[in-house]
């Protein structure tokens, strides 16, 4: 089903998930959707090969935490954000390497200062690889400054190929 993109979310310098100047990192990107949920997008290379022609576990894992981790950010201010007290995860599919992966994450519980969420990481053909569930605490607005943020190069940057809508 497609969904509105109403926002992008920021990226970092060095985050292994965000970074856009981190060498070894994956570069995914996240938007906001009307529906409230958080969908990242990651094309899948052998550089991040676990079994021969399969991407590696841990980096479906990192997808599906940082994307739980960035859920809260539709509920509250630009500053919400999740550090990881849990993760649970259910691999369900291999996950071939060499096509774009999506990962749609939502709050399930939220108490404003803990919340919980879940997520799956979805191969090009619309299966189900990946489950996560997960618990988490916001720190951004409690634990770094807008000097600290600027200085990780964290904010949005456009693309031009972002997309306007995404199929979920």
């Amino acid at each position: 089903m497609k969904q509105k993109v109403v926002a992008k979310q920021p990226n970092s310098k060095m985050c292994y998930v965000c970074g856009l100047k981190n060498p070894k990192g994956l570069r995914a990107s996240f938007y906001e959707l009307e529906n409230g949920e958080v969908v990242g997008q990651f094309h899948s290379t052998d550089t991040y090969q676990g079994y021969p022609d399969r991407l590696h576990g841990c980096i479906a894992a990192g997808l599906l935490d940082e994307a739980i981790g960035r859920a809260i950010r539709t509920r509250y201010d630009e500053e919400a954000m999740g550090q990881t007290v849990e993760l649970h995860l259910r691999y369900r599919a291999p996950i071939p390497l060499n096509q774009t992966l999506t990962i749609v994450a939502r709050v399930t519980r939220d108490t404003r200062r803990i919340f919980e969420g879940s997520a799956e990481l979805k191969l090009a053909d619309g299966t189900v690889a990946v489950e996560a569930s997960g618990k988490y605490v916001n720190i951004i607005g409690d634990m770094l400054s807008k000097e600290e943020l600027e200085a990780q190069e964290w904010k949005v940057y456009p693309a031009e190929d972002d997309p306007r809508e995404l199929d979920v």
